[in-house]
């Protein structure tokens, strides 16, 4: 069995088997009577981590790795998989993301124009944006809430995942923008269509 590495290398790509035996390398580590007691031989150890795994399949190796530093931070007993499934799914502050509540709040209140917003993360601004500004604010939260957090968690997801989030820019406007027509020159222009199209 591998000794923990101490801090997470964030360079480093994980798999989840990868997530896994490092997560267990700590937990090792870290509650060692504990653990020897749980998974006295190492055929037992093979069959935990198969149905850890078949159990954390929904969340990231970066996430359950995370999650398992959280535990083993807060807890002086050897996590059972519910309290490391509790804390991948409350890890998203982990990443700097905001809660899905707290996100969606900072989503309806902020000022316009939303790109000069000062946000938490940039998923709460694309989340928002995916949702529609105007149904965030015309909308009971009802209706609006659900939405936004769909698009929240998958954009959480992704940065998770360890994708960098970047908003679309808006397009700045053309410096030299053209003159509209006068009265006589839309007539002119509208004189020789109808001339070159035989109307």
């Amino acid at each position: 069995m591998a000794e923990s590495t101490g801090d997470f290398n964030e360079g480093v790509k994980l798999d989840r088997v990868d997530a896994i035996n490092q997560i267990f390398a700590e937990f090792e580590f870290a509650y060692h009577n504990q653990f020897h007691k749980a998974f006295n031989s190492e055929e037992s150890q093979i069959i935990a981590k198969k149905y850890w795994l078949a159990s954390l399949e929904n969340y990231s190796p970066l996430q359950i790795v995370h999650a398992a530093k959280q535990v083993i931070r807060s807890q002086d007993y050897l996590p059972s998989i519910a309290a490391l499934v509790k804390a991948c799914d409350q890890g998203l502050d982990l990443f700097g993301l905001p809660s899905p509540r707290q996100a969606y709040i900072e989503a309806c209140s902020a000022h316009s124009p939303k790109r000069d917003f000062t946000w938490s993360h940039e998923a709460v601004y694309l989340a928002g944006q995916a949702t529609g500004w105007f149904l965030l604010a015309s909308e009971p939260e009802s209706k609006s809430l659900p939405l936004f957090e769909y698009h929240y968690e998958l954009l959480c997801r992704r940065v998770i995942n360890g994708e960098d989030l970047v908003a679309n820019a808006a397009t700045p406007l053309a410096e030299n923008l053209p003159r509209p027509l006068s009265k006589s020159e839309t007539k002119a222009r509208l004189a020789k269509l109808k001339e070159e199209f035989g109307l």
